[in-house]
C-alpha cells in the first residue's frame, strides 16, 4: 500500500476524480490529513464521494454525530480516536495519520470508489 494512485497500478479513474475534486494529490493529501489530525475526541477523517456534485470531499466526523455530508458514500477513512494512535504514537496524532498513508489499499479505494459512483441514481429518482 502507500503512495498515491496511479493510472498503471489500474486506479486510474480514481487518480483523476482525485485531481479534479483537490487539483492535485498533494492537496488532497493535505486535506485529510489535517482533517484527520484535527478531530478532537472520538472521530475520522474521511474521503467520501458526493453523488449529487459526482465529486469527491473530505469531511471530518466526530462524536459520533451524524455529520457525514447528506448522501455522501466513505471510501476511504482514517480512524482518529486516540484508541488508534495513542500507545505507539502518544500525542503525535499527526504522525500517526502520516503513517496511515502508507498502508493506503488503493485498488480497494478505487473499487469503492467506483461501486458508490455506480449507485447515485438512487439518489435521484422519485419515489
Amino acid at each position: 500500500g502507500g503512495g498515491e494512485p496511479l493510472a498503471a497500478d489500474g486506479v486510474g479513474e480514481l487518480a483523476d476524480a482525485i485531481a479534479e475534486s483537490f487539483g492535485s494529490f498533494r492537496a488532497f493529501k493535505a486535506q485529510l490529513s489535517k482533517a484527520a489530525a484535527t478531530t478532537q475526541g472520538s472521530g475520522w477523517g474521511v474521503l467520501a464521494y458526493e453523488p449529487l456534485s459526482g465529486r469527491l470531499i473530505v469531511e471530518q466526523v466526530y462524536d459520533h454525530q451524524g455529520n457525514v455530508g447528506q448522501g455522501s458514500t466513505p471510501i476511504l477513512v482514517f480512524d482518529a480516536w486516540e484508541h488508534a494512535f495513542y500507545l505507539q504514537y502518544r500525542n503525535q496524532k499527526a504522525d500517526f495519520v502520516e503513517a496511515m498513508w502508507q498502508v493506503v489499499d488503493w485498488q480497494d479505494v478505487a473499487r469503492r470508489h467506483a461501486a458508490a459512483r455506480d449507485r447515485t441514481d438512487v439518489l435521484l429518482l422519485a419515489p
